[in-house]
């Protein structure tokens, strides 16, 4: 499916939704945001894990603010709420989002990218939150989610001073979880989408819907629903078969550098045995 605001296609199990106003840096216009919903939608149902990217020389350069100088509180409130509802469709929908980040990811943008569930970034994208020299608020869902990234003091030092962070800097916030060399976000976030839909659906389904609602749980609360979590998964065929595969060392191997095939070490036994022979 392709839109005059937004792109979407299929790699395998893995939807790619591009933003899609290069010439705007794809700053969120009401009509972008409505199509972004319905590309996270179709998502959901035929794919096991998503990107969302921006095409042109941005990710995404926040809210188009031509849409928004005539506005009264009661239409930005409604507007306020279809990010919302936009945004809560990937951060709260079956399916996990890998952002791949370049350029601008400022405002809204950065909104967005904090609702994905994991987040890469070139060593082009920088980001900030200028609502506060534009004399608004943020509105797109920055307050929860960003604030649970890089908590409240860096949140009210990005809005009270318009400070623009690296990408360097982002990732040592917690904003990002990768660097990568220009103009290899996206096949770094779709390498990593990749590897996601590998997971069985009902602990990817859980990882992203259960972790959010634990973080704000008491202590107790947190315990009890992560033992009811735990036992809902792991009484899965997935789960069975993820586990007799480790016993069986049918399973990746994880090693100091990453994860790597069992077939790999079962390959080095086997030289090593007829070396010694």
């Amino acid at each position: 499916m392709t839109t005059d605001i937004v792109t979407y296609s299929r790699d395998g199990d893995i939807a790619l939704i591009g933003l899609n106003r290069p010439d705007k840096r794809n700053a969120l216009s009401e009509k972008l945001v409505a199509a972004f919903k319905a590309a996270v939608e179709r998502a959901q149902k035929e794919a096991k894990a998503g990107v969302v990217y921006g095409n042109g020389a941005a990710f995404c350069a926040g809210l188009d603010l031509a849409e928004h100088v005539e506005r009264d509180a009661v239409e930005s409130l409604h507007e306020s709420h279809r990010s919302h509802e936009a945004f809560e469709a990937m951060a709260r929908g079956r399916i996990p989002f890998v952002a791949a980040l370049h350029g601008a990811v400022i405002g809204g943008g950065f909104e967005l990218s904090a609702a994905a569930h994991v987040r890469v970034a070139d060593a082009t994208s920088f980001f900030a939150l200028p609502e506060g020299q534009r004399g608004i608020f943020i509105g797109g869902g920055g307050s929860v989610y960003l604030t649970r990234l890089i908590g409240t003091p860096r949140m009210i030092d990005l809005m009270l001073t318009g400070r623009v962070l690296s990408a360097a800097e982002a990732e040592r916030a917690g904003a990002v979880q990768y660097l990568v060399e220009p103009g290899q976000a996206l096949a770094r976030a779709t390498e990593l989408a990749h590897r996601i839909a590998r997971n069985a659906p009902l602990t990817n389904f859980a990882v992203i819907n259960a972790l959010p609602r634990l973080h704000g749980a008491s202590h107790d609360d947190g315990l009890f629903f992560e033992s009811f979590v735990a036992a809902l998964t792991q009484a899965t065929d997935e789960a069975r078969n993820g586990l007799r595969a480790f016993l069986e060392k049918r399973a990746e191997r994880i090693t100091p550098q990453g994860t790597r095939p069992a077939a790999a070490d079962a390959g080095k036994k086997a030289r090593a045995k007829s070396r010694g022979r």
